[in-house]
């Protein structure tokens, strides 16, 4: 039995004790999964044949919390690996940056959130304001670490060949800090899921953490429950995707391709 399979094996088994431990207690703030499956169906799955049977609830709330949460965290991915490059390659920059930086990675996003209330008012900007605020440092500093990590032969060998700066750092800088920066990548990927939750529960009527926050207030636990298996269904669908890109984009480095199969989240 290959290890894809024995995992998903485990996975079914964890849901069965789930379901017969629930059904035992039968506590009403714990539902069992086939009841939160069924409350599940019939929010995403039971829409008319003219919309490929999804419901209002998909298009209303699950797919603004993807955009707002993709948004966010292409924004923070652009800013944070173009500092990080270009600061990781910079004494003076860093010795300068260095502590302002540390103190505001030291501010939890959602004790902000009342500030980009104030800033941008209740909408998408002030969620998109807590998303990238939030995930923009481990993409900053993993890049930051990345860019310093090339080492000084590289360096040296384009300064004798007299490389353009913008080939030096797309050709060189870029692909030895690519390692980090992916890191970076896939840490600031499941921060952004939470900072999403976290800005919608607060002056919003759609997306995904309105939804559980109002099934949270009407006491309908199936579909709260139904909610959060989203999350982690949404979750594990983005890392997926985003390991997939990331050993293309590595392919070229035999180390990592011959560690991949080890790797946690095949």
């Amino acid at each position: 039995m290959s290890g894809f399979l024995q995992r998903w094996v485990v996975f079914a088994g964890l849901v069965v004790v789930w379901e017969l431990v629930t059904r035992a207690v039968d506590d009403t703030f714990l539902p069992p999964p086939s009841e939160i499956a069924a409350s599940a169906h019939e929010l995403w799955f039971s829409g008319p044949l003219s919309d490929l049977l999804l419901t209002d609830t998909v298009f209303d709330h699950v797919l603004p919390s993807v955009g707002r949460l993709l948004a966010g965290w292409g924004i923070a991915a652009v800013v944070g690996v173009s500092l990080g490059v270009a600061m990781g390659r910079s004494t003076a920059a860093m010795q300068f940056a260095g502590p302002v930086l540390t103190f505001l990675r030291s501010i939890p996003p959602p004790t902000l959130v009342p500030v980009f209330l104030l800033i941008f008012n209740i909408g998408t900007s002030m969620q998109l304001a807590t998303i990238v605020f939030g995930v923009l440092w481990p993409i900053l500093l993993n890049s930051v670490d990345g860019a310093r990590s090339v080492d000084t032969t590289k360096f040296e060998t384009s300064a004798v060949f007299r490389i353009p700066r913008a080939q030096w750092v797309l050709g060189v800088v870029l692909p030895a800090a690519a390692p980090k920066i992916f890191a970076g990548l896939r840490v600031s990927l499941s921060l952004s899921l939470v900072l999403m939750v976290v800005s919608e529960l607060v002056g919003t009527d759609n997306g995904i953490g309105s939804q559980l926050l109002i099934a949270q207030r009407e006491f309908d636990f199936p579909d709260m429950w139904a909610g959060i298996v989203l999350l982690g269904v949404l979750g594990y669908a983005l890392n997926t995707v985003l390991l997939s890109f990331e050993r293309r984009a590595l392919a070229w480095q035999p180390k990592r391709a011959e560690r991949t199969p080890a790797t946690v989240e095949d």
